[in-house]
């Protein structure tokens, strides 16, 4: 496993909720992936108790820090469940079956995915990648890092991929009702119709 691999595999033990598997792991992740330290300090300083809540404060309660990388280009829109089913077939395409509890698009997940088959979707989404860091940042939470050291693997932003991230940060992901609006107009355009008769 080459050093930016394990590095994608210790970031997505960082990343996931901090159960009894990721205390267990805790000290591997500081042996592997040094650069992950501070976030490790963090961790042990923090606690179980502190720490899972700081997690949820962080990651549960604002979409502003959604580790699910769909979501920020797609918003919650019809858009993002073929957005969804193209991230199973990347996996497939890489002899990968996505078969997690959680959204294929969830960030630990494409980091594991990351480690064994390359930064392919990591690139793609780098600018909500990006976002998410600058977010997680300007929020004060150690959790940063963790995208820090994972962006600094990455080949420099391309002028699009900044102007993507800059386009995001400008108007966030696309919102839709999704169903409201149709089925309503679709109701009363025959009430209407027979009113006029």
């Amino acid at each position: 496993m080459n050093r930016h691999a394990v590095l994608y595999q210790a970031a997505a033990h960082c990343l996931g909720y901090p159960d009894g598997a990721f205390w267990s792991g805790l000290p591997l992740v500081r042996q592997a992936a040094p650069e992950l330290g501070e976030f490790v300090d963090f961790a042990e300083q923090s606690g179980p108790g502190e720490l899972a809540a700081h997690y949820v404060g962080v990651f549960d309660f604002k979409n502003r820090h959604s580790l699910y990388l769909s979501w920020w280009r797609d918003g919650d829109t019809r858009r993002r469940g073929m957005t969804l089913v193209q991230f199973k077939e990347v996996y497939r395409e890489h002899g990968l079956e996505f078969t997690g509890e959680e959204l294929p698009d969830f960030l630990p997940a494409v980091l594991e995915f990351t480690a064994q088959a390359g930064p392919v979707l990591l690139e793609e989404y780098r600018p909500g990648l990006e976002l998410l860091r600058l977010a997680l940042t300007d929020h004060g939470t150690p959790y940063a890092g963790v995208l820090d050291a994972v962006c600094a693997t990455l080949p420099g932003p391309t002028p699009k991929d900044r102007a993507e991230a800059h386009a995001l940060a400008r108007g966030g992901p696309p919102r839709e009702d999704v169903g409201l609006e149709p089925f309503g107009a679709a109701r009363l355009l025959p009430v209407l119709t027979g009113e006029n008769s």
